[in-house]
């Protein structure tokens, strides 16, 4: 009987892993020895990081989307049906449609969400880059924007734990080539006593924010939001005003894994060398699924997916663990509209941003290019 791996998502995560089986074990799918079903939820691929250039008019919208179908190897089985509930007990997943998916290993790589409903009045008072939609709406926001105050506000969990920088000092870059930021000022707050929860990227990112006139207030955890006063205020007590709200939404991750029972707010439990559900032997969790308490971004799915696949590879043909996850996160950052920096760390190296420079920045704009041999597994 032919090694039935199921893969619950479609997103970077588990799109990297069934294709990076499909070229470690392809001949044993060809006999028939193996097999790999992914369920998706839609049709389309979407590359999340490309909206971070939507507001700013720095990339086309069909930049962003593949057919789901032509990014994954032929050999992969998939199915637009998205998953409802997870039973690792019996070893089943059933479909919104009704089948029921048994399998031998698991791959649970449902992503996160944004939840900005979560915070009363930020759905109508606040504008946001982590889906089409909102990046389209500020895009247009900003074009008719004319000075004023700005408020760059973050609130946690979110993915993608640079962003926030790069949206404020993409404005900042943004406004002033319009001739706006004479008359503009933008503050950023950060939820905890520093501008970035890791401590060597706020070291960087403060003496910038100085430098560039940008104001911050840390310790700033969003109660809500007035859309029709203008203001938003935090849970310690402050308010400010503003003619302009950019928020990153708090994140859940997806609600098939709170209604399976396999982990609150969305998060599934997971050994963060092994990559294993806490209590599971062949349940692996990939990318922003995990509680891991690492970033969560596309780099973090890319080397948690190339682990999965070589332990998933080994497990399968030798019957032994190939190799731990090592925390490898490496992340571009944009600091402006024509420079970057990068981090890297690991759980033993703590990250140390560079000195920003155009190259690095076109660095970035080449990996966006290649994004899709990414996906493919292939870099």
């Amino acid at each position: 009987m032919a090694t039935r791996i199921l893969i619950v998502g479609g997103g970077l995560a588990g799109t990297i892993i069934a294709n990076g089986l499909c070229r470690q074990v392809g001949d044993e799918i060809s006999k028939g020895n193996i097999s790999i079903t992914m369920l998706g939820t839609s049709e389309t691929h979407m590359y999340q990081p490309g909206l971070l250039y939507v507001p700013f008019g720095k990339i086309r919208e069909k930049e962003l989307f593949r057919p789901q179908r032509k990014v994954l190897d032929k050999k992969i089985i998939f199915h637009v049906d998205p998953a409802k509930n997870i039973d690792v007990d019996s070893q089943k997943v059933t479909t919104e449609s009704g089948k029921v998916y048994e399998y031998d290993y698991l791959v649970i790589a449902t992503g996160s969400r944004i939840m900005p409903q979560n915070i009363p009045g930020m759905v109508e008072g606040a504008h946001w880059l982590y889906d089409l939609d909102g990046a389209r709406k500020m895009r247009d926001a900003l074009e008719a924007f004319e000075g004023g105050k700005i408020v760059v506000n973050v609130n946690a969990p979110h993915k993608c734990p640079v962003a926030p920088v790069e949206i404020t000092f993409m404005l900042h870059d943004y406004l002033s080539k319009k001739g706006l930021m004479d008359k503009t000022e933008i503050t950023y707050t950060y939820p905890i006593g520093r501008v970035h929860a890791l401590e060597p990227v706020a070291e960087w990112a403060k003496p910038a924010m100085d430098q560039h006139g940008i104001k911050y207030e840390t310790f700033f955890n969003t109660k809500e939001v007035d859309p029709k006063a203008k203001t938003i205020s935090s849970e310690e007590g402050v308010t400010l005003n503003y003619d302009f709200l950019v928020t990153i939404p708090p994140h859940n991750g997806a609600e098939i894994i709170t209604n399976s029972g396999l982990g609150d707010g969305g998060w599934v439990p997971t050994n963060k060398t092994k990559l294993l559900r806490e209590g599971s032997e062949n349940v692996f969790v990939c990318g922003d699924t995990t509680n891991i308490p690492i970033s969560k971004a596309g780099s973090t799915a890319h080397f948690e997916a190339d682990t999965i696949i070589d332990n998933l590879t080994s497990l399968i043909t030798e019957k032994r663990w190939a190799r731990d996850y090592d925390g490898k996160v490496f992340c571009f950052v944009e600091t402006g509209m024509n420079s970057g920096t990068y981090v890297w760390f690991d759980y033993n190296t703590p990250p140390n941003p560079g000195a920003p420079s155009q190259m690095i920045h076109w660095f970035k704009l080449a990996y966006n290019r290649l994004y899709w041999l990414s996906a493919r597994g292939l870099l």
